[in-house]
């Protein structure tokens, strides 16, 4: 299971950081990534994460902004998200891929989803 923690109500500009702890399942094999979810939108790719050389893809939206990373020894992936703005409020998701070298940011290729952690960007 994927456990997602962090986020809450920051203000435009400031900076606030997600984690992401796996239980009952070693996922340093795995690509970890972070999706975002509005309200009558389908989940969207923000960043990921590979498992053996950490290399890392970000949506456009974000690039710059956002920072993943993970800790193999303790089976967690973090996104650390800076320069907020309004338009990153969502429900924030991690998610594990087992789809090998290639980062995949089709949200099917992942297999395991954490519950979600909202994180809104007051104006």
């Amino acid at each position: 299971q994927l456990q997602a923690s962090g986020g809450g109500l920051v203000q435009t500009g400031t900076s606030t950081n997600l984690s992401c702890a796996a239980t009952g399942r070693n996922l340093n094999t795995y690509i970890m990534g972070w999706f975002c979810q509005v309200p009558g939108n389908e989940r969207e790719f923000a960043a990921a994460i590979s498992w053996q050389y950490g290399n890392t893809l970000y949506a456009d939206s974000v690039k710059g902004r956002f920072t993943i990373s993970r800790d193999n020894a303790k089976n967690t992936v973090h996104l650390q998200m800076d320069s907020l703005k309004p338009e990153d409020t969502a429900v924030y998701y991690c998610a594990a891929s087992s789809s090998g070298v290639v980062i995949p940011t089709l949200r099917e290729r992942y297999r395991y989803w954490g519950q979600g952690t909202q994180v809104t960007v007051s104006s």
